[in-house]
């Protein structure tokens, strides 16, 4: 949930507010308020989504969410988690992006893997961004919770994809007219990254490829490539490469999201894949 965007040096340009060493350190929280998302939680003192049955087409433990694959991708709608209007359309640009640029939300790394979380997750980053930074809307294009569950964000981004054009964001400074964002749920400067948030992401980011016609070996980046900032952690950034090539294996013929989250076994060194963070 970045707090380092284009739009947002706009708006404390306007309103006054100083640029704080917390709007640079990566994600759009900053670790003063990891722990409002994880109180705001649906599901608290019973069974944790993980032990919820799946349902036909599920992923085993995102309780109502719909896996998502580039195949057949599954976007919740803003209508769906029930956003807020925002206090002016995004502006759509008949070009494609030419980078995916993937952060971390710097929020508590949440258990529960269910939609309503998930769709509260949604709520709770258009509400810092338009409360807190000032920003016309939540920043980001698209987001993915620990469970796997994929988002719209900013307004007209899921149609914009859809036609191929951009729908400008707020999510890297200097950078937003040419590139599109993924706000992953959780902390990754030393968690691991849960299974099902890594399957969806690299389905995601296939299917942006596939949509931009982007080579995922240049394409796909991390917030820091662009702006300082530790975003997206240094576990998830860590995980790029694995990230690209996955991607790359996926365009080049893969028959669907891989069954192994860590890898192929190619980068045995890297932090691994972890359901239970």
């Amino acid at each position: 949930m970045n707090a380092h965007s284009e739009e947002g040096a706009d708006a404390r340009e306007r309103d006054g507010s100083p640029v704080t060493r917390r709007s640079v350190i990566g994600g759009v929280v900053g670790a003063g308020l990891l722990e409002m998302l994880s109180v705001a939680s649906p599901v608290q003192n019973g069974a944790m989504a993980d032990d919820l049955p799946a349902g036909p087409g599920e992923r085993p433990g995102a309780g109502e969410g719909v896996l998502f694959t580039a195949d057949a991708p599954r976007v919740y709608t803003r209508e769906q988690w029930n956003a807020r209007p925002p206090r002016r359309p995004a502006k759509v640009l008949d070009r494609r992006p030419d980078h995916i640029i993937v952060h971390h939300t710097a929020t508590a790394n949440a258990t529960d893997r269910s939609l309503a979380h998930a769709f509260a997750l949604s709520r709770f980053i258009q509400d810092f961004h338009m409360n807190k930074n000032r920003w016309d809307d939540a920043g980001q294009q698209l987001t993915i919770s620990r469970g796997g569950i994929v988002m719209e964000g900013r307004n007209r981004s899921l149609s914009a994809i859809r036609a191929g054009d951009l729908a400008v964001g707020a999510q890297v400074l200097h950078h937003n007219e040419h590139t599109i964002g993924i706000e992953n749920e959780g902390t990754y400067t030393k968690k691991a990254v849960p299974r099902r948030l890594w399957d969806s992401l690299v389905e995601v980011c296939v299917w942006l490829c596939q949509s931009y016609d982007l080579e995922p070996s240049k394409a796909i980046v991390g917030h820091r490539d662009f702006n300082k900032t530790a975003c997206p952690g240094d576990v998830l950034y860590a995980r790029l490469p694995a990230l690209r090539r996955a991607v790359a294996e996926r365009l080049d013929g893969g028959s669907g999201p891989p069954e192994n989250a860590t890898g192929d076994g190619l980068l045995p060194i890297l932090p691994p894949l972890d359901d239970l963070t």
